[in-house]
């Protein structure tokens, strides 16, 4: 009888460790396809400075200006990502940015292709939602 109760014991600790362990390596695969599907990518990202009296409507920005923008850039878009600043690195140092929006597309001719015929309705749309003129850096995704 105990040594049913010590095999029962042990089979089941062994069932959990395996689907405990098959979780965790599935999870471990699907982060490494998210940075390989990334990889390649061109990365535009739009960076709003901090100063002093200067503004920001996070609101207007998520739920306007970035969806106007991604309808521009249609199937060549990947993903985007808006990012609300909250400290500098270095204690008690301004903010560097109050805001950062990010695209990531398959292909930096068509983004150019894309934004150049829109590029005056896009900039018409900074004083809904700031005061500030943005930072953009267009870099490749690397890992």
């Amino acid at each position: 009888m105990m040594f049913k109760l010590i095999l029962s014991f042990f089979l089941l600790t062994a069932c959990c460790f395996v689907a405990f362990s098959q979780e965790k390596q599935s999870e471990k695969s699907q982060k490494h396809n998210i940075a390989v599907a990334e990889k390649g990518l061109i990365k535009i990202s739009i960076m709003y400075p901090y100063a002093e009296g200067k503004t920001f409507n996070m609101e207007y920005y998520e739920t306007k200006h970035m969806p106007m923008v991604a309808v521009f850039l249609g199937s060549n878009l990947v993903k985007y990502t808006i990012e609300k600043g909250l400290s500098s690195g270095v204690p008690n140092q301004p903010l560097p940015f109050m805001a950062i929006g990010t695209f990531y597309v398959k292909s930096l001719s068509e983004y150019q292709a894309a934004i150049a015929p829109n590029r005056d309705v896009i900039r018409a749309d900074f004083v809904n939602y700031t005061n500030v003129i943005p930072i953009i850096l267009i870099s490749e995704v690397v890992k």
